[in-house]
């Protein structure tokens, strides 16, 4: 296979391999229709790889049949070199042929292997996941786990069912019209969260906390200003009992959807969040985990009850001084911004001494010397300036920033 010269038109200028199955672009270009779809649907490209131009995402990409019958002939020609043979394409999925199946997903008998069913054919290709959207396959699997709800039982596909509405992109606008139309759908994942005896508890809870991330971060603030105290304290308790560091993740992302409005701060810091928070960042998790958990620590020490929470912490301000200058440049500001709103408004004499301890003051003078944004230097140093008469006989205070702090 390496020595065969392989014509140029037959590359896929994504993939850089033989086309499989060509789709031409509006653009006019050529690409293996898995890879431009991945580049459209998945990484939610708008515009042409070659060209550059706009290629919205519900573009028309059209089979190129005399190129796929080209580069089929080509490779049986050379099959004796290495070459392998490609197959025909499947054809589109028929729309009719998913409402069959939908059909089967209200049967009892038929729900969990139509439910299977499903999942496979979302799993092929992206045009597979949109074909399944446009037939209305996200609002059944909602109203099947509304039916698990409203009869409180874990039925058999749930987890399937679950499944499909994480990895089928629902469209934002379906999103807040099944919202409008049923006031449950929330109450309904928040159930299967709190659900403490079922099998593969952590994948289950894992795809509906996946679920859910995806229903809030494209919610109005209609919505988001009616969320139930119920609903935070299930999300603190899933961090709190352990999930994939997937789930883990999402369950961070729906809180931190929910920050910018202070009703909902005030039910995180009640739910227990700000010390969940700490005890995730003492379990040293990756950097992506990091920077959402300090990000939502920002917002909750915002208030004085979260503010309070995160000093009565022995772990919170050991944490923080822990993961500057050590992770990334987002977790340095929202690490710096929580310091700013503890030492400003809840710094006692023991907060006070407590960063001179662990090593918080030697940090920070550490930051002002490192390539940081003039107005993160400038917040750190406001913090030093802050508690100079304090800090500035304690040995970990070198004396050449006495000068710059009295300036």
């Amino acid at each position: 296979m390496d020595q065969v010269e392989i014509p140029e038109y037959f590359i896929c200028p994504i993939s850089l391999q033989i086309m499989k199955d060509p789709v031409t672009a509006v653009t006019g270009i050529t690409y293996d229709r898995e890879s431009i779809e991945r580049w459209l649907f998945t990484a939610n490209n708008t515009t042409c790889p070659v060209t550059k131009q706009s290629l919205p995402i519900d573009s028309d990409l059209t089979p190129n049949h005399t190129l796929r019958r080209l580069i089929q002939a080509w490779c049986a020609q050379n099959a004796s070199l290495g070459v392998d043979r490609i197959p025909t394409p499947k054809p589109p999925l028929d729309k009719f042929q998913v409402l069959k199946i939908l059909s089967h997903v209200r049967s009892p008998h038929l729900s969990l292997k139509a439910l299977r069913q499903l999942e496979l054919l979302a799993a092929e290709n992206e045009r597979n996941k949109k074909s399944l959207v446009e037939a209305g396959v996200p609002k059944v699997m909602v109203l099947f786990v509304l039916d698990c709800f409203q009869k409180r039982r874990l039925r058999e596909g749930l987890e399937e069912a679950l499944s499909l509405l994480q990895f089928v992109k629902v469209p934002a606008e379906e999103i807040m019209l099944l919202l409008q139309q049923n006031d449950q759908v929330l109450d309904s994942l928040t159930w299967v969260l709190g659900c403490e005896i079922m099998e593969n508890s952590v994948i289950l809870k894992s795809h509906a906390i996946a679920v859910l991330k995806t229903i809030v971060q494209k919610a109005g603030s209609g919505i988001m200003e009616r969320l139930k105290p119920e609903f935070f304290a299930t999300v603190v308790k899933v961090l709190r009992n352990g999930i994939t560091l997937q789930g883990m993740n999402a369950g961070l992302k729906v809180l931190l959807a929910a920050c910018p409005w202070g009703r909902n701060r005030e039910l995180m810091v009640e739910a227990g969040a700000v010390h969940e928070l700490i005890e995730i960042e003492l379990g040293t998790p990756e950097k992506r985990t990091t920077e959402l958990v300090l990000g939502i620590q920002f917002h909750l020490c915002s208030c004085a009850n979260g503010r309070a929470q995160f000093v009565s912490h022995r772990g919170g301000i050991a944490v923080l001084t822990e993961r500057i200058l050590k992770v990334s440049p987002a977790a340095d500001e929202r690490a710096i911004f929580v310091l700013s709103l503890v030492s400003k408004s809840s710094a006692s004499h023991m907060v006070i001494q407590e960063m001179v301890q662990l090593g918080t003051l030697s940090k920070l003078c550490m930051f002002l010397q490192a390539d940081h944004p003039s107005y993160l230097k400038d917040k750190a140093m406001e913090i030093l300036k802050s508690h100079s008469e304090v800090w500035k006989n304690s040995p970990c205070f070198p004396g050449s920033f006495n000068a710059s702090l009295h300036r």
